[in-house]
């Protein structure tokens, strides 16, 4: 008797590859690898994606529609643009390696468009010319996507190192740094020893960065109305 193929869709397609993206990361995402997930063969694939980018860009449009639907702010551009990058902060948490999806997609989705168009939206009441207002966008959602994306890689970088129990304890970098001298390493023996670099990838961390870019952008429109 002859096996059945398995029901597939767009929607378990997707589902599977964030499964794999949680898993291996983006680096070992194939479209081979992504089918035997799924119980098909590959050329099945290509029936719903022409192409891995293809896939990526489809990924990236539920990110985007996932953002969409939770981002709500209707207060004054600096409230409207702390929600956004609140709200893009928490949904890139929670989709595996989808900071590098969306740096790696175009907007030629739909969603990916109304996501733009959005964030376009928050700026438009202010005075700074069009081109100033894209800047700020991308200045905003680039910052977003660094402090995801710097967290996500720091996380498997720890986890790699202590699979092979190279990383150096407390103690032996604390030696370490004592045996530097100060010009060499004296501000960073400092930071580390009052646990300053704990902080990373923080709520802390997050909020002072989204800080000087708000104050930035304020400064820019005063400017702007002088």
């Amino acid at each position: 008797m002859k096996k059945q193929q398995p029901q597939i869709s767009e929607d378990k397609i997707l589902e599977a590859s964030w499964e794999l993206l949680g898993e291996e990361g983006i680096e070992k995402l194939s479209m081979r690898k992504l089918a035997d997930r799924l119980g098909i063969q590959a050329p099945s694939l290509y029936w719903y994606f022409k192409s891995k980018q293809n896939l990526y860009q489809r990924l990236g449009n539920q990110v985007s529609k996932t953002i969409l639907e939770e981002f709500h702010s209707e207060g004054d551009w600096k409230e409207q643009l702390t929600e956004l990058a609140v709200t893009v902060r928490s949904v890139l948490s929670r989709y595996p390696c989808s900071t590098q999806i969306m740096m790696m997609t175009l907007p030629h989705e739909p969603d990916i468009i109304r996501f733009t168009n959005r964030m376009l939206l928050c700026v438009e009441s202010t005075p700074l010319e069009q081109e100033q207002k894209m800047q700020v966008v991308t200045t905003l959602v680039n910052y977003v996507y660094y402090f995801v994306l710097d967290d996500y890689q720091h996380q498997r970088n720890v986890s790699a190192i202590l699979k092979t129990n190279e990383m150096l304890p407390g103690e032996e970098m604390i030696r370490l740094l004592d045996s530097m001298n100060e010009t060499d390493a004296g501000l960073f023996r400092r930071m580390f020893k009052n646990g300053l670099f704990e902080l990373m990838g923080t709520d802390r961390a997050f909020e002072f960065g989204l800080k000087l870019i708000l104050l930035g952008i304020e400064q820019v429109i005063k400017e702007q109305v002088e």
